[in-house]
């Protein structure tokens, strides 16, 4: 019954970061997203993931693999937007 529960927490929590992902990723629009926010997200999920592989729990080992990859997913088209706006300005001689 614990593990049935934790899989539904698992779940839940994982929906929001892959429905950001799915947003992200069909407009390509990051400027309301806060750097802060998932850089720090990030290193809470893997500090959770290696406290899951430490104790063998399948349900936050799964629940933040899917997760951190999703996060990655989001801050690597965050990355993609900041690197061509600095291109553009640099491109039109704006510093």
């Amino acid at each position: 019954m614990v593990t049935y529960l934790g899989l539904l927490a698992a779940v839940v929590t994982s929906a929001g970061p892959l429905l950001q992902m799915v947003k992200t990723l069909r407009t390509r629009d990051t400027s309301g997203l806060s750097w802060g926010m998932w850089i720090s997200l990030c290193v809470g999920i893997v500090l959770w993931l290696c406290y899951g592989i430490i104790k063998e729990d399948i349900p936050l080992i799964v629940a933040n693999s899917v997760t951190l990859c999703s996060s990655a997913v989001i801050l690597g088209v965050m990355v993609r937007n900041r690197r061509a706006r600095v291109g553009q300005r640099m491109s039109l001689g704006c510093n």
